[in-house]
């Protein structure tokens, strides 16, 4: 592990090896503060006693950037020190229980990190996880260290009659004595003990929408959703997600709300998504804030998993935490899992469920599998960080999810072929378990394993473990035999793992392949295994242990084509050398409507490679086959297809998933190469887009529900599809018809998909609509940050893109220290856009590098981000390589660098 350094001295490797329980526990924490925005007081009152299981040794606290006024220990004066960067305390009882009491002030108003108490909008809002509480307070900033919180906050009741913290409040109002006449107070009591991760406090002008609950079992329950005044009517979808999390829950795994309140609180300063404090989340505003006229259907979606997400944390996450932050995934991962799940079960019809989980495997395989095969590679369980907000990652996420669904595949049986209700079991085995406690990602494992005995995880535990520790997403090579004078059909597989930072060498996954076989007529196969008595079915469960296996089915009366991963059983790579006519077979037929996207996705990647590899010029050129297009107008004709779905078989392959197929990428050609595919499909479609438009267009009253959305999302592509034939064919009709639909749209969906057709096909109406939008929408903070995100990610043609963005930076609508602004251009372009980001003048790679030192001076966690937009920089082909390298150098070679971007910048380097 590389060792950095900043301007504070050398920076610590953390090592999962060395953890060790701390040598204190803390029993009841009295937190009061005196809220004032330039000098907040924090009185905290802590009861403490040694940990008999470690030796004695002297009480080091967490702390930063915090003014120290007293320490006292059992109300008397006692000596302490600090010893790297540490509050330490020698002289403290050997037995017994004792109080510490510690007085700090902080500076809200100067907190630009957004990682701790900070000031958003005149309000004030404190974000704990990782390791935020030590801005507040000198404490064990750990999460396994698990207390009791009363909490006081006192404020000026004008400028803030919201008063807000984690738990019940027990009293409240006006303070008494001289100078306090404009002051009240609240205190609040959290009847669950927490990590001071979960602390939370909310105080300023806000209004409420409320809605009173009774759960099955007769409990009532208050639920709240607080927001600043003006935006109470883009709350409904939000307090709707939140009870249909608390009905799911209690329905699916028995899990039931344990608050007498939750509360939900929106701000637009957040660095991250959302946060599961105990009972008072704080969101970023854009998973909470939804209108028709503001929000469009992805929004609506997010805004329902992540309510959910949120949520389901208050059982797996609070209730059961991490031991330590290399356990992040035991919360995350499963939690993920647990949104997905709840997502897909709100939906009403089982294709609606298939396009959930094409839309997850789609982030996983576009964000996930780059990072496994990066320099910021790292297991679902880390080993070792040096900045722990840098491995909240999309590998803990998403990949630990897929680890969680394996797991329920694999505690599948005959009577419950899916696994949810043993999966259901390991999870409350889990809860008896550990309820309150901070445990590891081996103890959910092992519960769920427990609970189902028979199944093939229980058996194969150890090994499945793996996933857990090895980095890097495992290459499963199949290759089919078929035997006509046999009738059977063998299927041989190889897996292997390439190395990765620090794990050169890689044992055997446990793979759950889902797979069927499917006729040349499209019809599904009975299958019957070699040697195996079971009653045949037209699926079957492989699961894959050894580097080398084969299975064989028998009574094979054709020559099959195989369809392999089903569902996306498992987290990895495919190979299988389809023929192009297999494939068209697969994506015509195939049953599992993962496997017939993917097969459409295989066959256009296929000719992007092809075309990438050519030296023919693209100016008019067709990359894409007769039997690819007429299978694409199929699927737009099929008459029993939901709309979703085709939008996305039609949806080709971003330029960063081709990318990632290619050993040495030259991201302009990977941008013409798709923009050539595009306009074929534009303009040998035309018809049939424009069947497709005329079709779907129609919806009647505005729902978010996933049938219309679908119907919606297809429209939007066909119109810019007809928009992208208009500029080709030089005929004005559809981009009129687009400025007309954006005028006259009464959702934001269809508004916004008009407004995208223009910008994206390069129309001169563009340039009046996207005026039009913003005068229309310049007081809605959100609405901006999509019409910045447009511009800055649109499609780049002579090199436009860049100085528009720079020019984006200089309106008065942006603001570089709010995080959604800063993530709407500077993200959309950077990570978002590589056909205008990659520029053979480097220019782009320089703004990179400006961006991310003038965001490390405000907010690192942000710029760390915002760095890992060139982590796949050794993989350029020239000049794009030696350029990028420099523009990482010149960001690591600043001496006054946080550890954030250090770490990134550093590993990048080491690639």
């Amino acid at each position: 592990m590389l060792q950095l350094r900043d301007s504070n001295g050398p920076a610590t490797v953390i090592r999962r090896a060395d953890y060790s329980a701390p040598a204190f526990w803390i029993d009841s924490v009295h937190l009061s503060f005196d809220l004032d925005p330039a000098k907040t007081r924090v009185l905290n009152k802590m009861t403490l006693r040694r940990n008999p299981d470690v030796p004695v040794q002297p009480l080091r606290l967490d702390g930063e950037t915090l003014n120290l006024a007293r320490v006292l220990v059992n109300g008397q004066g006692t000596s302490f020190k600090f010893e790297g960067g540490k509050l330490v305390l020698e002289n403290l009882p050997l037995e017994g229980a004792f109080e510490l009491e510690i007085f700090t002030t902080c500076e809200p108003l100067k907190n630009t990190s957004l990682s701790g108490l900070y000031v958003s909008n005149d309000s004030f809002f404190t974000q704990c996880e990782a390791e935020g509480f030590r801005r507040i307070t000198y404490f064990l900033d750990r999460p396994d260290v698990m207390a009791s919180y009363t909490v006081t906050l006192r404020a000026d009741k004008q400028k803030y009659p919201v008063l807000l913290s984690n738990g019940n409040l027990v009293a409240s109002g006006a303070l008494e004595g001289t100078g306090n006449e404009r002051r009240h107070f609240a205190t609040w009591v959290d009847p669950h003990k927490k990590p001071c991760y979960l602390f939370a406090l909310v105080a300023g002008q806000l209004v409420c929408r409320e809605q009173r609950i009774t759960s099955r079992a007769g409990k009532e329950h208050l639920l709240q959703v607080y927001v600043r005044p003006g935006d109470m009517d883009k709350t409904e979808h939000a307090m709707n997600s939140l009870m249909a999390s608390v009905v799911w829950d209690e329905a699916r795994f028995g899990l039931p709300l344990d608050l007498e309140r939750f509360m939900i609180v929106a701000t637009s300063d957040f660095n991250m998504g959302a946060m599961e404090n105990k009972g008072l989340n704080v969101f970023n505003s854009k998973y909470v804030l939804a209108s028709q006229a503001t929000a469009t259907d992805a929004d609506f979606s997010n805004i329902e998993s992540v309510v959910g997400h949120e949520y389901f944390h208050n059982w797996t996450g609070n209730r059961i935490t991490c031991r330590d932050w290399f356990q992040l995934s035991l919360k995350e991962g499963l939690t993920v899992f647990r949104d997905q799940e709840f997502s897909m079960d709100l939906c009403a019809e089982p294709s609606a469920r298939a396009v959930k989980r094409i839309e997850d495997v789609r982030v996983l395989r576009t964000a996930q599998f780059p990072e496994d095969a990066g320099p910021m590679a790292h297991p679902v369980r880390p080993d070792s960080y040096i900045e722990i907000n840098n491995f909240y990652t999309v590998t803990i996420y998403e990949k630990g999810a897929e680890v969680v669904r394996m797991m329920q595949t694999l505690v599948g049986s005959l009577n419950d072929p899916t696994g949810r209700a043993g999966f259901a079991k390991g999870v409350t085995l889990y809860f008896e378990r550990h309820d309150g406690q901070a445990v590891t990602c081996d103890d959910f494992a092992q519960a769920i394993a427990d609970a189902n005995p028979d199944s093939a995880l229980s058996k194969l535990l150890p090994q499945f473990k793996r996933w857990y520790s090895q980095a890097g997403t495992p290459r499963l090579q199949a290759k089919g035999n078929y035997d006509a004078t046999a009738q059977t059909y063998t299927l041989n597989f190889n897996q292997s793992c390439p190395a990765t930072p620090g794990q050169d060498n890689k044992e055997p996954f446990v793979i759950p392949v889902s797979l069927g076989l499917v006729g040349a007529s499209g019809a599904s196969l009975t299958l019957q295994l070699q040697g195996d008595s079971t009653a045949a079915s037209s699926s079957h469960l492989l699961v894959l242990t050894q580097a080398q296996e084969s299975i064989t089915f028998v009574n094979v009366a054709e020559e099959p084509v195989p369809s392999i991963l089903r569902g996306f059983s498992a987290p990895v790579l495919l190979d299988f050398d389809y023929s192009d006519a297999e494939l068209l077979t697969l994506l015509a037929f195939d049953p599992d409507p993962f496997n017939r996207w993917e097969a459409g996705q295989r066959l256009a990647l296929r000719s992007a490679v092809q075309a990438i590899a050519s030296d023919f010029h693209l100016t008019g050129a067709r990359p894409l086959n007769d039997q690819y297009v007429g299978a694409m107008r199929a699927v737009l004709r099929h008459p029993a297809l939901d709309a979703s779905f085709k939008e996305l078989v039609l949806t080709l392959p971003s330029e960063t998933y081709i990318a990632e197929q290619l050993d040495v990428v030259d991201p302009q050609r990977i941008h013409a190469v798709r923009e050539a595919m595009r306009a074929q499909l534009a303009s040998a479609l035309a018809p049939d887009w424009q069947w497709a438009f005329e079709t779907h267009a129609n919806n009647g009253a505005y729902r978010p529900d996933a049938v219309s959305a679908g119907r919606r999302a297809l429209t939007g592509l066909a119109l810019t599809q007809l928009c992208l034939a208009a500029r080709d064919s030089g005929d004005n009709l559809w981009p009129g018809k687009a400025y007309q639909r954006f005028k006259d749209a009464d959702n934001m969906t269809d508004r916004f998909n008009a407004l995208n057709a223009l910008v994206n096909s390069g129309h001169e109406l563009a340039k009046p609509a996207l005026a039009q939008f913003h005068s229309l929408f310049k007081n809605e903070e959100l609405v901006l940050d999509k019409w910045f995100a447009l511009q800055a990610g649109s499609c780049d043609r002579g090199g436009q893109v860049l100085p528009a963005v720079r020019q984006l930076l200089r309106h008065p609508d942006f603001n570089l220290r709010n995080p959604n602004r800063a993530r709407s251009v500077i993200f959309s372009y950077c990570s978002a856009n590589p056909g205008a980001f990659h520029r053979l003048d480097a220019a782009g790679y320089a703004f990179w590098s400006e961006r991310v030192l003038e965001l490390d001076s405000i907010n690192p966690q942000v710029a760390a981000r915002l760095a890992r937009a060139l982590d796949r920089w050794s993989k350029l082909a020239e000049p794009y390589r030696s350029a990028a390298r420099q523009a990482i150098e010149r960001v690591a070679d600043k001496l006054e660098l946080s550890n954030d971007v250090r770490e990134v910048v550093s590993r990048a380097l080491a690639d």
